[in-house]
């Protein structure tokens, strides 16, 4: 079985997602809501711009509903619109690992994990988590939880290889400043193609999902997945493929 379809199965068979551990001081996952349940996902290829738009339709107004912040890091709410793809990690620049590379959307009021962006343009460099902003991410199957987590390193290991744009956590997470629009009910992100080495040849998918940090418990993943809310598949099958937009500017 290879490894697409192991995780397929196992995240299939775990209901979509829910792990249900308890924890004394985790968040609450966010309750279920239109603007969290999937109607459509595209990635659609403009060739007259080397652009690559991710796009998920959804029943309510995208990115409408943020997490209520924790007040700390540890066991701090994230709330993601998550394309799973079939590109190696090393497209976007990590080392070879394995696993499998997400394109997310994510907000998170606790914290702030993009240094180099400043997403509400305020000046403050480290204020705004809360704001949709971009993460590539590797998710492996954690068995602590029994669900998928953003994959992890030991800190200081000199063998990982991450994306010069990596925020500086011990896990594969790149925050690589992708523009998020959000408008009605799609939520887009633009991707220039040389940021995945120019490989349009990949399948995707598109899942709404509720994470949370943990810094205590050596018990738990750093980040893992807590509740999926909508699968665009239906079965996390990565079905689809990229469109050519041919169209080109006027």
């Amino acid at each position: 079985m290879n490894l697409l379809l192991r995780y397929t199965s196992f995240i299939v068979s775990l209901g979509l997602g829910h792990a249900s551990l308890a924890c004394e001081n985790c968040s609450t996952p966010v309750p279920e809501d239109p603007a969290l349940s999937i109607e459509s996902a595209s990635v659609t290829r403009l060739l007259d711009l080397d652009l690559l738009v991710f796009e998920v339709n959804l029943k309510g107004a995208a990115g409408s509903v943020t997490p209520e912040p924790k007040g700390m890091l540890d066991g701090a709410p994230v709330l993601g619109y998550v394309f799973p793809t079939t590109l190696e990690p090393e497209a976007v620049g990590f080392g070879e690992v394995e696993g499998i590379l997400a394109l997310a959307a994510t907000s998170h009021p606790d914290f702030d994990d993009t240094p180099l962006w400043d997403e509400d343009s305020d000046g403050d460099y480290g204020n705004d988590g809360v704001i949709w902003h971009t993460h590539w991410v590797v998710l492996a199957e954690d068995s602590r939880i029994e669900a998928l987590a953003v994959k992890q390193f030991e800190k200081g290991d000199d063998s990982v290889v991450l994306p010069p744009t990596n925020p500086g956590m011990p896990m594969y997470m790149d925050s690589p400043g992708y523009a998020v629009m959000t408008k009605d009910n799609r939520l887009r992100i633009v991707v220039p193609e040389y940021r995945i080495r120019s490989d349009e040849s990949f399948r995707f998918d598109a899942v709404t999902a509720f994470m949370r940090v943990n810094t205590s418990d050596p018990d738990r993943p750093m980040l893992g997945v807590y509740k999926v809310y909508s699968v665009a598949s239906g079965d996390l099958s990565l079905p689809y493929e990229v469109a050519n937009d041919t169209r080109g500017l006027n």
